[in-house]
């Protein structure tokens, strides 16, 4: 796994043994960053179940002013601390070794620009869990972009029930990328 573009291109990332993380291909990343180029400058971005922090060190690397990285897993805590270490961007990071839906209540200090939610596949309810905590937070307002990536069967109409808006799917071949907004 590599950082795609911006100030840490091509700069190799270390990803945790095991299967407990599953890093987003290199293709799916790029084409998720070349739609997300335009929100990135100067962004403050929260990768929520980071794994090796690839998504955002790639958000960094593009422009983001600051992210925060939202992980438990003590191998991939570790991982990512050596890569922002290795892409010399540690000083615009903040790393939260919690529990995700503990920092969603009182780990993040700044206003989201993007927050990008990727469970591991199969806990659908992790989905709902996090949305329901998201609608109230103060850190998120109706210009905050929501982007989940689930597997292509995945529904998302309950988003509506949590006060999320889906503005559109990117799909791949087993897998996509869902795009929420606050309903005003």
């Amino acid at each position: 796994m590599r950082v795609i573009a911006g100030t840490a291109r091509r700069l190799l990332l270390k990803t945790p043994d095991g299967l407990d993380t599953r890093p987003t291909a290199d293709r799916i990343k790029e084409t998720l960053f070349n739609m997300l180029m335009p929100y990135l400058p100067d962004a403050v971005f929260i990768d929520l179940f980071s794994g090796s922090g690839g998504i955002g060190i790639e958000a960094l690397s593009r422009g983001a002013r600051k992210a925060y990285f939202i992980e438990n897993n003590p191998k991939a805590i570790a991982c990512i601390t050596d890569n922002l270490e290795h892409t010399h961007l540690t000083d615009k990071s903040v790393v939260l070794r919690q529990d995700v839906f503990a920092a969603l209540r009182g780990g993040i200090k700044d206003t989201a620009d993007i927050i990008f939610l990727d469970p591991p596949y199969g806990q659908e309810q992790v989905y709902q869990n996090v949305l329901g905590l998201l609608r109230d937070a103060p850190y998120v307002n109706e210009d905050t972009m929501i982007i989940i990536e689930a597997l292509i069967m995945e529904p998302f109409e309950y988003a509506e029930n949590f006060g999320f808006a889906v503005e559109k799917e990117k799909k791949y071949k087993t897998n996509k990328h869902v795009f929420l907004r606050k309903s005003i």
